[in-house]
């Protein structure tokens, strides 16, 4: 018997929803739910956990440049 896959998954960072990614003929294609992710708004990826590691990837970047400009002051 196979097993039905999900054609939708929410993608989640530090408690946050970052976006949903819905399956496609291509892959999965990413829609922001909070204006952080939003660069990654309309993007294709070739899986749903490619998709969660690009939007921890732009968490991180912004964790970064907020620690950064914290200890610039």
């Amino acid at each position: 018997m196979s097993q039905a896959q999900s054609n939708a998954y929410i993608i989640e960072i530090q408690d946050r929803a970052a976006g949903i990614v819905t399956r496609d003929a291509r892959g999965f294609r990413f829609f922001s739910s909070e204006r952080l992710f939003d660069s990654l708004e309309g993007r294709q990826f070739r899986s749903a956990r490619e998709a969660e590691r690009a939007a921890r990837a732009v968490f991180s970047e912004r964790s970064r440049r907020a620690n950064s400009q914290l200890f610039a002051n």
